[in-house]
C-alpha cells in the first residue's frame, strides 16, 4: 500500500537563487560572510516541511563546475549566465545544511537539479511533490505527481497538475519537451523553431501529436536536427542517481548546531525550539 504522505523533491538551486535575491544582502554570518541565501533557503524548507508534512525530503543540486551533456551538445546552452560570488559561496554550504536537517540530497557531475527531480518523480513511490520554479518540470506532472511552483518569492506556491499544464500551454505534460523545442527557451538560450511562439507550438503539437511526427511530415526540414537536439536538451533525465527514499525524522538539534557554528544565532534558535518540541 502506497504511503499517503508525499515525498517532497526540491530544486535546491532554484529556491536558493530566489531566497538570495529576495532577502537583504546585509544578512551576514560569522566574519561578515554572506548569509541571506542560507537563511532564506532554510525558511523556505521549513515552510514546505510544515505545509506539506512529507514522509521524506530530497533536495537536488546542480554541479556548476562540470558541464552536462546539454552544454557539450549545444554550445549556446545557458550561455551568459553569471552568478554572484556571494551566492556561489552559499550554494556550497547548503547541501551541508540539508544533510544536517536529516534530509537527503542529490548532486553529481553531469546532471542538473531537474534531472534528480525527474528521477524522484519517475522512480519514487507516489505521491510526489516537485518544488521548483523551472517550468521544464511541467513534463513531470501526472496523477500522483504535482509541481509546486513559486509565485511570489518563496512564500506562495501554485500547484501544477496535468490540467494546469494544459491550461497554461495547451499541450499535455509529456509534450512539454516538444513544446520547448519548438517555442524555444530564453532562460536556457534555446532558439526554438524560426517564427514559432507558444501558440503556434501548441497548434503544431495538437495537429501532429509530437515534434517527431511533425518533422516526419516535412515540417521544419531545414531545422530538423537542431529541433531534435533542443528536445533532447529539454527532456529531463530520470536516470540521474538518487538515494533511497526512506521516511525521515528531522534532526533539528544537529541543524541548529551547524548554523550556530556559522554565526547564525537567530536561525539556530528557531531550529533549537523545534528540537525541544
Amino acid at each position: 500500500m502506497t504511503e499517503q504522505r508525499p515525498l517532497l523533491a526540491v530544486d535546491g538551486d532554484s529556491f536558493a537563487h530566489r531566497a538570495y535575491h529576495a532577502l537583504p544582502k546585509s544578512i551576514r554570518r560569522a566574519e561578515g560572510r554572506p548569509a541571506g541565501g542560507i537563511v532564506g533557503f532554510a525558511n523556505m524548507l521549513l515552510r514546505l516541511w510544515d505545509a506539506e508534512e512529507p514522509r521524506a525530503v530530497l533536495v537536488a543540486w546542480d554541479t556548476l563546475t562540470v558541464p552536462t551533456y546539454r552544454h557539450e551538445a549545444f554550445e549556446g546552452y545557458q550561455a551568459g549566465r553569471v552568478f554572484d560570488a556571494e551566492l556561489l559561496e552559499q550554494l556550497e554550504l547548503l547541501p551541508r545544511l540539508v544533510e544536517a536537517l536529516g534530509f537527503a540530497y542529490a548532486k553529481a557531475p553531469g546532471y542538473e537539479a531537474d534531472d534528480f527531480l525527474a528521477a524522484a518523480a519517475v522512480h519514487a513511490a507516489e505521491p510526489v511533490l516537485v518544488a521548483t520554479s523551472d517550468r521544464d518540470a511541467f513534463q513531470l506532472a501526472r496523477a500522483g505527481v504535482t509541481i509546486l511552483q513559486p509565485t511570489r518569492g518563496v512564500s506562495e506556491l501554485a500547484r501544477i497538475d496535468p490540467a494546469e499544464v494544459r491550461e497554461r500551454y495547451g499541450v499535455e505534460p509529456e509534450q512539454v519537451p516538444d513544446f520547448i523545442a519548438l517555442r524555444g527557451d530564453p532562460s536556457d538560450r534555446l532558439p526554438g523553431a524560426p517564427g514559432v511562439g507558444p501558440k503556434k507550438a501548441a497548434e503544431i503539437l495538437g495537429q501532429y501529436g509530437s515534434l517527431e511526427a511533425a518533422l516526419e511530415a516535412g515540417r521544419f526540414a531545414a531545422n530538423a536536427e537542431e529541433l531534435r537536439l533542443y528536445r533532447r536538451i529539454a527532456t529531463l533525465d530520470a536516470s540521474a542517481p538518487i538515494p533511497a527514499m526512506r521516511g525521515q525524522t528531522p534532526s533539528w538539534a544537529e541543524a541548529s548546531a551547524l548554523v550556530d557554528s556559522w554565526g547564525l544565532g537567530q536561525l539556530a534558535g528557531r531550529l533549537d525550539e523545534r528540537a525541544k518540541g
